[in-house]
């Protein structure tokens, strides 16, 4: 019988943390990290897989899910910031050690938390479209990069189509072979786009947007976090992906190539919404071969 899922809050840095859990405390701990524009209703389905053997965890990142940001809190929509929030998480739990699930935005969220907290055991970092190198970054992110250059009225609506349900169903579909594309269960991006319509959150999330940039400069400190702490990288990527494009999987091989794992999937950016057995086999396999 699959492994139940708790649905639990938590309150960490003045955020009420939305998590789901799963699998015994007394094994290993995976922390899965959700991307733009989702939440860790996209884990719904790896969780049952990974929890037979592992104690996972995945948080809703504040601006996202179900996670509550109180207006008084003032909030700062960062990547820094969310950093120190999912830090502030895995603490109030007592975990210290982990594997880390990065995608999409849990990439630079997940690899500025190993920077910044050196006390927490990273073992292992599967990284699914989560990018950590500038060939990796795909020409969704042209329009975004003009934002980057100059944060105008002009250019910020100018990435408002990418905030409607047309834009969200996109990025789930984008990519897809058409045999698989029936896999793909609408209420994942109406539920992504029922949070995008929140009051105030077109806003934060065209904040996040432009502090995006912030992450590029960085990705020299995350390559040689991963090489000098000989970080096992399982790179399980959507080849057909065009936000976060294949040369970002292979290039992982860099750092430590003994010690790194890649392999592309025919799939867009929403692997697991198509390929989520798979995937949750390959983790396991690579966990099992890499991490002590």
């Amino acid at each position: 019988m699959p492994a139940s899922i708790s649905n639990k809050y938590t309150q960490v840095d003045g955020v009420n943390v939305f998590y789901r859990e799963a699998g015994s405390r007394n094994n290993a701990t995976i922390l899965l990290l959700h991307g733009y524009p989702s939440s860790s209703h996209q884990y719904r389905n790896l969780i049952p897989i990974l929890a037979d053997q592992y104690h996972v965890l995945a948080p809703d990142i504040p601006g996202f899910g179900f996670t509550e940001v109180p207006s008084e809190r003032q909030y700062q929509y960062t990547f820094e910031s969310f950093a120190k929030t999912i830090g502030d998480f895995v603490t109030a739990l007592n975990v210290k050690s982990f594997a880390v699930y990065i995608f999409d935005y849990g990439a630079p969220t997940g690899l500025r938390l190993a920077l910044n907290r050196p006390d927490l055991k990273i073992t292992a970092i599967i990284s699914q479209n989560g990018n950590a190198y500038e060939e990796g970054l795909g020409d969704f992110w042209v329009p975004i990069q003009r934002l980057w250059k100059d944060n105008s009225k002009q250019n910020r609506e100018a990435l408002l189509p990418a905030l409607t349900l047309e834009g969200t169903k996109s990025q789930y579909v984008n990519g897809v072979p058409k045999h698989l594309l029936e896999r793909i269960q609408p209420e994942s991006y109406h539920l992504d786009q029922a949070g995008l319509e929140r009051p105030g959150n077109k806003e934060i999330q065209l904040d996040i947007f432009y502090d995006y940039r912030t992450n590029l400069g960085l990705y020299p400190q995350f390559q040689a976090y991963i090489k000098d702490n000989n970080i096992p990288v399982l790179a399980v990527w959507g080849k057909n992906d065009n936000i976060f494009i294949p040369p970002g999987a292979e290039a992982f091989k860099r750092a430590n190539p003994s010690n790194t794992v890649v392999k592309l999937l025919d799939a867009g950016h929403f692997a697991l919404e198509t390929h989520v057995e798979e995937i949750g086999t390959d983790i396991i396999s690579f966990l099992k071969s890499y991490v002590a």
